[in-house]
């Protein structure tokens, strides 16, 4: 290894769009240890951190785990891939040494609440740091998850999009989102239920992977449905990234059971094996169109997509207009908007997260939580207030949260729901789908409209896989984004799409931060 006499110190290394290539280049040319990559990223959180509110918590001992990941390297220790990284977390992740608060102010001591505090790391946390990843903090979420484009209701309050602070920073994954874009870390750890990884690495101009339902451990994070519909996923600022930090996270761990699911459908290579600049040619991709969502697209929406079909079909892709045309696959949402189906789940799956969590000091169990809480999040004025209003299995599991929730309405939405889509791609000789991510315009960071995805409640009751790319830019400056979906465990494949896209048209938009406050709205 060529060690130089004199590394560079903090104050010299620019992290902005560093990716994990470039910082382990910078390791092993002795350009810079860990130690100093680390202060470097804390030093842009300091500085910028007040203006975005990416954060609820930074992790103290980020520093010695640097500088423990430099003696390892100095010793010659084989180290792992993300060795001397700095990563973020998303808020809901269990981690040993800070609290675990949903976001929900009652959770939080800070806000007046009193503290969960886990006595266990969640998978996905441990994989990052047997990895050798330098955890720099947990991320900003709104209560419970439970929103699909803002951060607002956090007791922490609103995160800002990097991009521009005008614009919804995207879902309950908004902090990660954040950090990512604005090289506060280098890659992170997002989640999604309903939206949460791709609506806010769709806003912010990323590369987000949402996983194949059980392809990724999702216990120790809080769940909003964590047994039927969440994931954990990359948020990342390259295809490479995506694909490096998603070999940390896949993959069988008794600590989840139902990812016995994902044995042998991990590829021997890796995600990053497929990668290539001619992965579209001659691929067959389905476009959007009436027979997945009856709702037309949003001119503007429609404009940046055509020029994006003429850049695919420039990569060699053969595209097939509406696939999905003729079939019955618009009657199988229940809803015009978010489809809620496997939320049922949500007061059993918290009970478990409790239990496993075995809190210091505090309660194991949904009701003894319940208990002492000032208010109650299912009630009538709760946050999560609709989910018991509208399930009479939410309201079943409160009176008994240790019994599983009856889900056969959820088992047979995502039985149709897989049925047709695996026809439909069969039919038409599909290697995946090709979509603009949102229907139009991004709303403002302050406003009520939702965040109109395209894929959200399909693939999320499917549990099939989805990859955003950058695309382009709204005229409100929004980042305009495509995502590739396709089959369970085709993860590789997506990103594969996504790779060759992303060097052809080198879209992601660079965020320029800013040190003024954002004027919150008086109520």
């Amino acid at each position: 290894m060529n060690v130089l006499a004199k590394p560079v110190e903090a104050g010299d290394i620019d992290v902005t769009e560093l990716t994990i290539a470039d910082v382990q280049a910078g390791f092993a040319a002795g350009r810079f240890t860990s130690e100093a990559l680390t202060l470097a990223h804390l030093k842009r959180i300091e500085k910028y951190e007040p203006y975005y509110n990416a954060f609820t918590y930074m992790h103290d001992g980020a520093l010695a785990d640097a500088r423990a990941i430099d003696a390892r390297r100095a010793a010659g220790e084989m180290l792992g891939p993300l060795a001397g990284v700095p990563v973020v977390i998303k808020e809901a992740m269990d981690f040993v040494g800070l609290p675990s608060t949903a976001g929900w102010a009652p959770l939080s001591s800070r806000a007046g609440g009193f503290d969960l505090m886990p006595t266990v790391d969640a998978p996905v946390v441990a994989r990052l740091k047997a990895a050798g990843a330098v955890i720099l903090g947990k991320t900003n979420i709104p209560a419970f998850s439970f929103d699909g484009a803002r951060a607002n209701t956090s007791w922490d309050g609103p995160t800002y999009n990097a991009v521009n602070r005008d614009i919804a920073p995207g879902a309950s994954s908004s902090g990660t989102g954040t950090a990512i874009s604005a090289s506060f870390a280098v890659v992170g750890l997002a989640e999604e239920t309903g939206g949460s990884i791709q609506n806010p690495g769709a806003a912010q101009s990323l590369i987000s992977v949402k996983p194949t339902f059980a392809l990724i451990p999702n216990t120790g994070v809080a769940p909003l449905a964590g047994s039927t519909r969440d994931v954990v996923g990359p948020h990342a600022r390259t295809v490479r990234d995506a694909a490096i930090l998603l070999d940390v996270l896949a993959g069988y761990t008794p600590a989840d059971p139902k990812t016995v699911a994902a044995i042998g459908n991990v590829p021997a290579g890796g995600y990053t094996s497929m990668l290539s600049d001619t992965a579209l040619k001659g691929k067959r991709l389905g476009l959007y169109g009436a027979g997945w969502r009856s709702k037309p697209v949003a001119e503007e929406t429609a404009t940046l997509y055509a020029t994006a079909i003429e850049e695919l079909k420039m990569r060699g892709a053969v595209l097939v207009d509406d696939p999905f045309a003729g079939t019955t696959f618009t009657s199988l949402t229940d809803s015009v908007g978010f489809d809620s189906r496997g939320l049922e789940s949500i007061v059993h799956d918290f009970e478990n997260f409790l239990r496993r969590m075995q809190p210091l000091g505090a309660p194991s169990s949904f009701k003894a939580l319940a208990a002492m809480l000032p208010s109650d999040p299912f009630g009538e004025d709760g946050i999560l207030g609709r989910l018991a209003k509208n399930s009479a299995v939410v309201r079943t599991s409160l009176e008994d949260p240790t019994l599983p929730p009856e889900l056969s309405e959820f088992l047979a939405a995502r039985l149709a729901y897989l049925t047709l889509f695996n026809k439909v791609m069969a039919d038409n000789q599909l290697d995946g789908l090709v979509f603009p991510q949102s229907e139009g315009p991004l709303p403002g960071v302050f406003d009520k409209a939702e965040y109109l995805a395209t894929t959200v409640s399909e693939i999320n009751i499917a549990g099939l896989p989805g990859v955003t790319v950058p695309a382009g830019e709204y005229g409100n400056g929004a980042p305009f984004a495509l995502i590739f979906v396709g089959r369970m465990w085709s993860e590789a494949e997506l990103l594969s799409f996504a790779y060759d896209y992303e060097q052809a048209t080198k879209h992601r938009i660079v965020p320029v931060l800013v040190e003024t406050p954002y004027p919150v709205p008086v109520a």
